[in-house]
C-alpha cells in the first residue's frame, strides 16, 4: 500500500484552481521529490495535501484513508509531519519548549530525549530561545519538532530556503536520514537538482500539472530537461 496517493487533484483559492488533475504517489521509505518554476504550482499542492484549502477535489489517501474532510491537525495525528518553509518553529520559545508543546506525542519526556540524542546541535541550545538559533540550527529544530510525534510521512515545504551551501548540505544529509527513521519524505525543493540527488523518485511540474514523473535519477540523467524545467547547470 502506498503511503500517499493523490489522484485527479485540483485546488486553488477562491474560485480559481491552481493545481489541476494532478496524480501522484510515495510509497513507504521513498523520498520522492516536487521540483518546478516559480508559479508551477508547487506550495499550493503542499497545502491542499495538509488540509489548508477550502478550494480542493480529488482524491488524497494516507495510507489508504481519505484525507480530504481531515483538519490539518488531525493529519498530524495521523502520521503525517509537516515543516513548512517560514514559521516552522516558536522564535520566542526555547529550544525544549518547541518540543514540549508538540501535541499528539506518548511518553513525551522519552521522546524528546531521543530528538536530542539525534540533533546533538539542540541538547547544546535547548535552553535557548529559538529566535536566536542559527539558520541550521532552527532547521534541525523543525526537523525534530516534526519528528516529535513519530510520523510515517513528513512533508517539507523548502527547507533549504535562504541558507548557505554549507547548510543546504547538512539539510539534505538529515532529508536522507529520515529514511532509516521510518519515514517517508515528500520533498517541495527549489533546489531540484540537489534534491533529486537524494531521492527515488520526482515529478515537475508546470502550470499546476505534473508534465514530467520518472525516477531520480533519469530526471537528473535527461539534459535538455533538466535546464528547462531545474535550471542550468
Amino acid at each position: 500500500m502506498s503511503t500517499l496517493t493523490v489522484a485527479n487533484l485540483y485546488a486553488g483559492y477562491g474560485d480559481v484552481d491552481i493545481v489541476t488533475d494532478l496524480s501522484l504517489r510515495v510509497e513507504p521509505l521513498e523520498i520522492v521529490t516536487i521540483a518546478g518554476t516559480n508559479g508551477s504550482g508547487k506550495s499550493t499542492l503542499v497545502k491542499g495535501l495538509m488540509g489548508l484549502l477550502k478550494r480542493i477535489r480529488g482524491r488524497v489517501d494516507f495510507e489508504g484513508t481519505s484525507l480530504l474532510g481531515v483538519p490539518g491537525e488531525r493529519r498530524i495525528h495521523m502520521g503525517i509531519a509537516y515543516v513548512p518553509q517560514v514559521n516552522n518553529v516558536f522564535a520566542s520559545l526555547t529550544v525544549l519548549e518547541n518540543l514540549q508543546v508538540v501535541e499528539g506525542v506518548s511518553d513525551r519526556r522519552r521522546r524528546m530525549a531521543e530528538m536530542l540524542d539525534r540533533f546533538p546541535a539542540l541538547q547544546e541550545r535547548r535552553s535557548t530561545k529559538a529566535g536566536a538559533l542559527s539558520g541550521g540550527e532552527r532547521q534541525q529544530l523543525a526537523f525534530a519538532r516534526a519528528l516529535m510525534a513519530s510520523p510515517r510521512l513528513m512533508i517539507l515545504d523548502e527547507p533549504t530556503a535562504a541558507l548557505s551551501p554549507a547548510l543546504v548540505h547538512e539539510v539534505l544529509r538529515l532529508i536522507t536520514a529520515l529514511r532509516g527513521m521510518g519515514v517517508a519524505v515528500l520533498l517541495v525543493e527549489q533546489r531540484a537538482r540537489q534534491a533529486l540527488a537524494i531521492s527515488d523518485r520526482g515529478y515537475i511540474l508546470d502550470s499546476g500539472r505534473v508534465v514530467i514523473e520518472d525516477r531520480a535519477d533519469r530526471l537528473l540523467a535527461d539534459e535538455r530537461m533538466a535546464d528547462l524545467y531545474l535550471g542550468e547547470h
